[in-house]
């Protein structure tokens, strides 16, 4: 499948940030490529190959660039759909933390969807506004192309009012 980017009604900014990311140095190093965008940001498709430079000791993909490919894809389309909305420049939202539980050996090429729905980031935004802050728990599965799961990652992404954490000092 080639790199398909639906931005064509996407900001400058956007383009450059989803066309680029291939480019950022842990993607680019371990061979992870962002294979689709959905144009509302709802979706997302990442793939890492199996490589001489990607494989660990024992000859299957290294769990480190498993990890890596699940990495920023959830905040990124978070931003994006905060930004759509208006609401970004009154919000933070960082990657705060993951755990990677492995299921099977990484012997082919890999792959990991992401979907971050509408009705997901309305509750987002409803409960960072009532707490001031908030931890949203995502689930992201790495398969290979035959669907069978290679590993379960569950994101943390952590939003926070930018009047709330000034207040805080």
């Amino acid at each position: 499948m080639s790199a398909t980017f639906y931005l064509s009604t996407a900001s400058f900014h956007q383009r450059l940030l989803f066309k680029f990311i291939n480019f950022w140095p842990p993607f680019l190093g371990a061979g992870i490529r962002l294979k689709r965008v959905s144009r509302d940001f709802t979706e997302a498709e990442v793939e890492l190959k199996l490589r001489f430079w990607n494989r660990n000791y024992v000859g299957v993909h290294f769990g480190g660039s498993l990890y890596a490919m699940t990495d920023p894809v959830y905040m990124l389309l978070a931003m994006e759909q905060f930004r759509s909305r208006g609401w970004l420049q009154d919000y933070v939202i960082w990657d705060k933390a993951a755990s990677i539980r492995f299921k099977m050996p990484g012997r082919t090429n890999v792959r990991a969807q992401f979907k971050l729905t509408d009705a997901q980031v309305n509750e987002f935004k409803r409960l960072t506004d009532e707490q001031g802050r908030y931890e949203a728990k995502l689930p992201v599965q790495i398969t290979n192309p035959e669907g069978e799961l290679i590993a379960e990652v569950e994101k943390t992404l952590y939003f926070a009012r930018k009047d709330r954490l000034k207040a805080r000092g």
